[in-house]
């Protein structure tokens, strides 16, 4: 019996540690009319394992359609279906293991 099997390849020029430009962001590609979009301020975050910790934990709340985490500058950028409420947001960071300082 032969097995067959079709394998694409895909080069990326991304230089990221998984070849792709969204590495560890958990970004989910949503943009909804009459999303909001709110920006926070999180301390610890150095690289794109802990962006992707972050945006993980924060994905999983209700109504989240979009994370961006940034290592570099300590900003996350939800998009969600309507406000969050702050205190979700920071038990998900924390749960994370990082500390939500605020909005920026």
């Amino acid at each position: 019996m032969t097995a067959q099997s079709d394998i694409e390849i895909v080069e990326t020029s991304a230089s990221s540690c998984c070849g792709g430009s969204s590495c560890g962001t958990g970004a989910k590609e949503a943009a909804t009319e009459g999303a909001v979009t709110t920006v926070y301020k999180v301390t610890g975050m150095t690289c794109g394992h802990c962006e992707g910790a972050i945006a993980g934990e924060i994905s999983a709340i209700a109504g989240v359609t979009s994370v961006s985490a940034v290592a570099s500058t300590g900003l996350v950028t939800v998009v969600s279906e309507a406000a969050l409420d702050e205190e979700a947001v920071r038990a998900a960071v924390d749960e994370a293991g990082y500390e939500l300082t605020g909005t920026a």
